[in-house]
């Protein structure tokens, strides 16, 4: 496969990876521009084509850890992302709420450690299976199984500590947020 074919076909799902990652779109587009670089320069050492996408996927994971090593911090402001336009239609408020429940649960992803938060944008977010989180992350199935049950604990407690879910008169499950 040709350099060109692969950007193509990965580099949205890469973008998207980082970005949930960093909440940062322009270190985003840096890291997204860096991980096609490489992988364009190393692209004749693959030694199983089958690998591709986690090997990529591996890439950019590597280098999301290196900006957080040089920032010395997590990036977890969610406020530098464009707002979405919702259109005017009859389900305007439903999709109003899913907008404030989607900003609620990504807030309570951010506050997870990052080996937790990793796995449920993997998972969640990118749809990857469990073999695939463990290539990307470089461990085992087993272990990624592992952290994937612990970050859903973690994620529901957080949830729980700050939300009342119940379902309202349409039949829809809306979040309330506990005053504390």
């Amino acid at each position: 496969m040709e350099f060109w074919e692969i950007y193509d076909q990965h580099y949205f799902r890469v973008r998207k990876a980082i970005l949930a990652l960093l909440r940062d779109e322009w270190a985003a587009d840096d890291l997204t521009q860096e991980t096609f670089v490489r992988v364009q320069d190393h692209l004749p050492e693959l030694r199983d084509p089958a690998k591709l996408s986690s090997w990529i996927f591996r890439i950019a994971y590597n280098l999301c850890q290196d900006h957080f090593r040089k920032k010395g911090e997590r990036v977890n402001d969610s406020s530098d992302h464009e707002e979405s336009e919702i259109p005017e239609e009859s389900s305007t408020e439903k999709q109003f709420e899913q907008h404030q429940m989607g900003e609620c649960v990504q807030q309570e992803i951010d506050r997870l450690p990052e080996s937790l938060r990793t796995v449920i944008i993997l998972s969640d977010m990118m749809e990857f299976n469990q073999r695939e989180i463990a290539e990307v992350l470089g461990i085992t199935v087993e272990n990624a199984k592992v952290r994937l049950h612990r970050a859903r604990k973690k994620l529901k407690e957080f949830l729980e500590q700050k939300c009342t879910f119940e379902t309202d008169e349409r039949n829809v499950v809306v979040c309330d947020r506990k005053n504390k």
